[in-house]
């Protein structure tokens, strides 16, 4: 054969071998009529123009979005056979929706040629299930897998299902995850599939050891102390030693920071490993290189013109061989509340930038050099309030400590939002001062961003005091509007959104015992200065019962009204408030023992407070800083020493037809945030009730009732209850004469709180106490460390619409002369609902 005929029938068999290639890639429609299909020569390639391109097969794609899918146009020219054809197949493989793609020719029309492309999509889901888990698990896997019925069964999305799945039981400390996906064809549709995913979590692995390699300046022990999350196992429960791959990858950053954080700058993790010792265990390895350790050495201050060099070095607080901490020094800088940017923040100077190069690094010292850029002092432009959907704009601004025109202060800012969180209607949580410089002209505009909270409050309750069970309904509106009282529009349900307090409460257990209160108080009276004006107005009556509980002769009579006037003061800070108040209480007892030195007559009770108080917590429902001192006088005037009579041997209506004393009391709170949200509060009370005329001695009304959780269940007037937990109501009061007579109290408090919840909704936390006290009759048997002692758990609850709620569990340690089962384990709480 000569070389001409090889070739040429080389060249038809690579002809033939092209037509079959294209035979099988689909160049064929299912069920075609050969007879009709047009004749393409394949041994000669021709090019044509496509006058039009069908889309066949498909039932739910969009046959436009398909043909621009093709990557062919009408009008466009191709070479049939060529490689056109063969890149179209391509795509739509590529696209993983088909499980067959064919091309044909449908007509040809001298050079015009009209192409369909069958298409055959990958089976739809009818049913999916899942195996192997319980339903809670089975609920959270089909809400992160989102397949959906009716959506197509692809290979990529079965892939990502199963990664899915083994990522959700990694986290949960499941490391050896077997998914299996299985399809079968619904019969009672076409294109359908059922899939079953069947899972075997297999056992969850835990932590057995934690290794480290390359460690000389911290322990391994240390070291596995840094790491919070991920635990080797030992036998404290309370500490999980399950692997979770998130975790540990934050508990290697963690102990790269604490390296830094002790002056191992260029400390880093070489590598980390994981040993499967069997299916339930495994072993952590991590290497690290901790380099050298570096220590400050000069820093030094360029750029500062406002203030000295040895000022903000004091400020700074870092000082010559310190151990270098680029995160302390960070702190020192800018973030904390008395850092160097503060002292510049606090007078107007908002664009102060500083930077710290290092300039010099000599073996283990590193020098700094601290460049400032001061730049010009801020005015505030505009003060925007956003939020305040029910608070007046008004009430919010006379609260603000930055005005229009004054100098920038990061210090005012924070006041301010303290200011806001006081006012009890905006989470203070959410109150955001956002300022917004406008370097052009030098000044700044401070929007907060507010958001309003409930802080009304309808009280339907129940409490048990004095043996009977007290039922109780109240309305209190914390942010009442008396002048929108005649505006018919306002009541929704009251007119609000002055910051006014109306309060109504009404207590009865009905024939026992009834009481009502009513109380308003505006916080700026006159509307131009912080002066509060208050007034009250009671009422109670209380009937003895028999044996059989029926209601007696015997009764008690309370009325009362008080006016009070308060302000703010400015010395010795702003934080110190003046309050005085003129209080009237009237007494009738009628065959009422037991409870005051006389049964029978009536007292007039007409005197004056004034308290002297410093507050400075950050915020009333959980503060985290700041503390609170009250010293408070109580006094009447001293009829005795004004009348020329003798009442040694005067009767009880005598004595007591107008009461005399001086009371005096001092409370102080600390509030410390430790770490976090963790709270340690602190608090030290004392009272004590003096009289001026020793032949009347102390007054019956106003001593102190310490004991128990501090509520009696309803307002019985003439006594102040304090609380003393682990240990029954009013059983640490002495009893002189037959009557209950605390003129002397001394009461110490310390908690540890965490939030459980910060929401407005519902603020709840924890806290365990120690807590000591005592009453005394007078100072002759006074000794303030004589005190009883208990310690115990408890929590608060914050309802906007129902107030502060406790339950404590507290144990008594010191037992009670003449009452032993008073102390031990007791529990102090209040149940009521609210709406």
């Amino acid at each position: 054969m000569n070389v001409f005929k090889f070739q040429k029938l080389k060249m038809n068999l690579r002809k033939w071998i092209s037509l079959g290639l294209m035979l099988l890639s689909g160049f064929y429609t299912y069920a075609q009529d050969f007879s009709n299909m047009p004749v393409v020569n394949y041994a000669n390639p021709q090019e044509y123009e496509i006058a039009g391109i069908g889309i066949s097969g498909v039932e739910y794609l969009d046959q436009g979005v398909l043909v621009n899918l093709s990557g062919l146009s009408i009008g466009q020219k191709i070479t049939i056979p060529g490689d056109d054809i063969t890149a179209v197949i391509k795509k739509y493989w590529d696209q993983g929706l088909f499980s067959d793609v064919k091309v044909s020719i449908s007509k040809i029309e001298g050079n015009k040629v009209y192409l369909d492309i069958y298409l055959r999509e990958r089976p739809r889901l009818a049913k999916l299930k899942i195996e192997g888990v319980n339903h809670s698990d089975e609920q959270d896997l089909l809400e992160k897998i989102n397949m959906r019925t009716g959506s197509q069964v692809t290979e990529n999305i079965l892939n990502n299902t199963t990664n899915i799945i083994k990522k959700h039981y990694i986290d949960k400390g499941f490391f050896d995850v077997d998914v299996n996906i299985v399809q079968q064809k619904d019969t009672t549709k076409a294109n359908r599939v059922d899939v079953t995913i069947k899972i075997d979590k297999n056992q969850r692995v835990k932590i057995d050891d934690i290794i480290f390699k390359g460690n000389q300046a911290f322990t391994d022990s240390r070291l596995r102390r840094v790491m919070k999350k991920t635990k080797k196992k030992n036998w404290n429960i309370f500490k999980s030693s399950k692997y979770i791959q998130k975790d540990f990858e934050t508990d290697k950053a963690s102990l790269i920071d604490f390296y830094n954080e002790n002056g191992y700058r260029d400390a880093s993790i070489i590598s980390d490993s994981i040993q499967v010792l069997n299916d339930k265990r495994i072993r952590l390895y991590i290497d690290i290189k901790e380099g050298d350790q570096y220590f400050f050495r000069n820093i030094t201050w360029v750029g500062n013109t406002k203030y000295p060099s040895e000022l903000l070095s004091s400020i700074l607080g870092i000082e010559k061989g310190d151990v270098f901490d680029k995160s302390l020094l960070d702190k020192r800088l800018q973030s904390d509340e008395d850092a160097v940017s503060s002292v510049y923040l606090d007078h107007g100077y908002l664009f102060f930038q500083v930077t710290p190069v290092e300039t010099n690094i000599e073996n283990d010292s590193i020098d700094l050099e601290m460049r400032i850029y001061e730049g010009k002092q801020a005015t505030i432009n505009q003060v925007i309030i956003t939020g305040n959907t029910k608070t007046n704009e008004h009430v919010v601004r006379r609260e603000l400590r930055t005005k229009p025109g004054d100098l920038f202060s990061k210090s005012d800012i924070m006041r301010s939002v303290r200011e806001l969180a006081q006012l009890g209607h905006f989470d203070p949580e959410k109150i955001n001062p956002v300022p917004k410089p406008n370097p052009s002209d030098g000044t700044v505009d401070i929007e907060y961003d507010l958001v309003e909270k409930p802080n009304d409050q309808l009280e339907i309750s129940g409490g048990w005091g004095a043996n009977m069970l007290v039922g109780t309904i109240g309305l209190r509106f914390s942010n009442f509007s008396a002048r929108r009282i005649l505006d018919p529009k306002a009541w929704r349900p009251v007119p609000s959104g002055d910051g006014q307090t109306l309060s109504i409460r009404a207590q009865s257990n009905g024939k026992y015992y009834r009481s009502y209160n009513f109380s308003f108080m505006e916080p700026w009276f006159g509307g131009k200065k912080p002066n509060s004006f208050s007034v009250s107005f009671y009422h109670s009556k209380m009937t003895q019962y028999t044996s059989l509980f029926q209601p007696s002769s015997s009764y008690m009579n309370v009325s009362g009204a008080s006016i009070g006037l308060g302000r703010r003061l400015k010395w010795p800070d702003d934080y110190f408030t003046l309050y005085n108040e003129i209080n009237y209480q009237k007494y009738k007892l009628v065959d009422y023992p037991g409870y005051f030195k006389f049964a029978n007559g009536t007292s007039n009770n007409l005197s004056f407070l004034t308290s002297f108080s410093r507050n400075s917590v950050d915020q009333p429902i959980y503060p985290r800083h700041g503390s609170k001192f009250t010293f408070s006088l109580q006094l009447t005037p001293p009829y005795s020493l004004l009348e020329n009579k003798n009442f040694k041997n005067a009767t009880d209506n005598v004595k007591y037809n107008w009461i005399e004393y001086h009371k005096w009391t001092f409370k102080a709170d600390w509030y410390l945030k430790l770490a976090g949200n963790l709270v340690m509060m602190t608090r030290a009370h004392f009272g004590f009730l003096g009289y001026y005329n020793k032949d009347i001695g102390p007054s019956p009304f106003e001593s102190f009732d310490l004991g128990g959780d501090g509520m009696s269940g309803y307002n019985l007037y003439g006594r102040e209850t304090i609380g003393l937990r682990g240990y029954e109501n009013s059983s640490l009061t002495p009893i002189v004469g037959g009557t209950k007579a605390g003129n002397i109290y001394d009461k110490y408090t310390m908690e540890l709180r965490y939030p459980i919840s910060l929401n407005p909704q519902a603020t709840v936390f924890a806290l365990t106490f120690l807590e000591a006290g005592n009453a005394w009759y007078d100072f002759q048997s006074f000794n303030p460390f004589l005190v009883k002692r208990s310690a115990g758990v408890g929590i608060r609850a914050f309802l906007p619409m129902f107030g502060l709620l406790g339950i404590d569990w507290g144990y008594g340690f010191d037992e009670i002369p003449g009452n032993p089962s008073a102390n031990g384990g007791q529990f102090h709480f209040v149940i009521g609902q609210q709406f």
